[in-house]
């Protein structure tokens, strides 16, 4: 029979990243770590990670117990904890990896009212625009633009794509006029993602389905945040994340162009390590984004 200690120490390492790491949180020597993770290994007949020097690596096997092993861990932590405080607070730290220019529309006040409302929870955000490895990042949750593609990890979409999306200054707009088809685009200024050629492919969802655009432009920026400036600045039309869009739009900075043609897979999506049970702070923090993005994205979808 497994265990369940080892099991416990199993998730524990792959939480800290390291044998040591883990061995300094359990107060215990790092070969007993390792001599008992070597056991659990023996007992499934298969490797759960390989070892480095510089880092340990989950092998595919390693990948799914992990990912069923975790929340039930997980579980029986947070029942022995609610037990002791008697209560069932959330509490811990949440390590969050999110897009870099995420608190561009995530309010910070927000952050704060979250806290307010969880003294015993700690954030810890990751922001870079590069996809965050969450088992490696010891990352509870990610959140994501773009297409929700297969990774290993649970994701839903919380953000609906179905937005403003292309958008550009009333200055730009006086001065070059407003395009009045998709292919009208070949002859404006884009704003585009930084691409070696300065020209990008924008893909939109119209009237007759999706269709796709050349464009090109002579500003290119590798950031969200850049093309909101460089459109704002009127330095050409752009196609930004709906909720950034909008924000601008309100504001009177940016104006719809071609609304008609929505931007195909630029929703947020959050994912997670594991399907099992949350820890009470992780699902009371994803809770927090879906219900702040949704009330601030006015569509229909969204109410």
């Amino acid at each position: 029979m497994l265990d369940l200690n080892d099991i416990a120490m199993f998730v524990q390492v792959v939480r800290c990243g390291s044998f040591a790491e883990a061995a300094r949180q359990l107060g215990m020597p790092p070969n007993t770590v390792s001599r008992r993770i070597q056991q659990l290994e023996t007992q499934l007949g298969t490797r759960l990670m390989q070892r480095s020097t510089r880092k340990l690596t989950l092998t595919s096997a390693g990948l799914g117990f992990h990912e069923r092993c975790v929340g039930a861990v997980d579980g029986l932590l947070e029942a022995g904890q609610a037990l002791m405080t008697g209560s069932h607070e959330p509490s811990g730290r949440v390590r969050v990896a999110a897009p870099a220019d995420f608190f561009d529309f995530f309010q910070m006040q927000w952050v704060t009212e979250f806290l307010t409302a969880h003294p015993r929870v700690r954030l810890d955000f990751v922001l870079s625009d590069a996809k965050a490895d969450l088992i490696a990042e010891q990352i509870d949750v990610a959140f994501r633009g773009g297409p929700l593609r297969d990774s290993g990890y649970v994701g839903r979409q919380i953000l609906d794509p179905r937005s403003v999306g292309m958008v550009a200054s009333p200055a730009y707009l006086a001065a070059r006029g407003s395009p009045r088809t998709l292919q009208d685009l070949v002859n404006h200024d884009c704003v585009i993602s930084a691409h070696a050629g300065g020209h990008a492919t924008w893909r939109l969802v119209g009237p007759n389905g999706e269709e796709e655009v050349q464009v090109s432009g002579r500003f290119s920026g590798n950031t969200a945040q850049a093309l909101r400036k460089a459109a704002v600045a009127g330095l050409g039309i752009a196609l930004l994340p709906p909720v950034m869009a909008k924000l601008e739009v309100e504001a009177g900075a940016l104006v719809p162009v071609l609304p008609q043609y929505q931007p195909n897979g630029y929703g947020l999506n959050v994912l997670y390590p594991s399907r099992r049970q949350l820890p009470l702070a992780v699902s009371a923090f994803i809770e927090l984004v879906i219900q702040k993005m949704n009330a601030a994205d006015s569509s229909p979808e969204h109410q």
